[in-house]
């Protein structure tokens, strides 16, 4: 049986993967800052599929949960087959004269150096083993940069390089490294970035069809289960109504009515 770990399993994206995986028969350890969150939905699988769900409250953004995290484990998740590295969040969307420090150093503390946290000690093992997988989420924000974007832009674009210096590193020992970024993905995700501004976040969204947690899930499943001799490096997935990180189709009031 293989294991998963997923970071940031408390909703969104890691939650629908951490389900998903769950239910096709993984080992799934599940990292998240909001434990009751992560013990509600998994309440929801039998008691024997229950025995396969490990969960951990772990802030990817201190090395030392990460470490004693790892410590933690039970020997039969120990071995794990493929990490997900999804904690992330964006903060705040504003030139950079009028950016807030505090949600500069959140955004890298999580999307960056938690993912090396996590990256570095679970790696380890894999390389030892000379197997494993990791799949980066990285955002169409590091691809392309946009207004009021800048130090959510550039740990995305960070992670974009780790991604392809992580791939350059491990494949010699046979582990391989890939990136799925989203576009636009209905979670909470501009809920947090708008700092808890509901209203706010909906705009985001609004007269159009994004992408859902789901479709993520998905498509990270069919990386995990290519062929040990492909490796799926690099994915840009958005809805079909967005073009790039600009440019979006809306729906008209009158397509909407009809």
């Amino acid at each position: 049986m293989k294991t998963i770990l997923v970071t940031g399993s408390s909703s969104g994206i890691g939650k629908s993967t951490a389900i998903k995986f769950a239910k096709a028969g993984w080992n799934v350890i599940c990292w998240g800052r909001r434990f009751k969150k992560m013990e509600s939905w998994k309440k929801k699988f039998s008691a024997i599929d229950q025995k396969r769900i490990f969960l951990q409250c772990v802030d990817v953004m201190s090395e030392n949960q990460v470490r004693d995290a790892v410590q933690l484990i039970p020997e039969k998740f120990k071995v794990i087959d493929l990490l997900v590295n999804n904690a992330g969040l964006a903060l705040g969307k504003s030139p950079i004269h009028k950016g807030l420090i505090k949600d500069w150093e959140q955004m890298i503390d999580t999307n960056l150096k938690g993912l090396l946290y996590v990256t570095k000690i679970i790696s380890l093992d894999m390389v030892n083993r000379k197997s494993g997988q990791i799949i980066n989420i990285g955002s169409i924000a590091g691809k392309e940069t946009y207004p009021d974007g800048n130090v959510y832009n550039a740990t995305k674009f960070a992670v974009d390089a780790l991604t392809r210096a992580m791939r350059q590193d491990l494949s010699q020992h046979q582990i391989r490294v890939s990136q799925i970024s989203p576009g636009m993905v209905e979670t909470e995700f501009s809920e947090v970035r708008f700092h808890g501004d509901k209203k706010k976040a909906q705009q985001v969204y609004k007269n159009m069809s994004p992408l859902m947690a789901n479709d993520v899930a998905d498509l990270i499943y069919y990386i995990s289960n290519t062929p040990s001799h492909v490796n799926v490096a690099d994915v840009l997935i958005l809805p079909t109504q967005q073009a790039s990180a600009t440019i979006v189709t809306r729906n008209s009031q009158a397509e909407i009515g009809s």
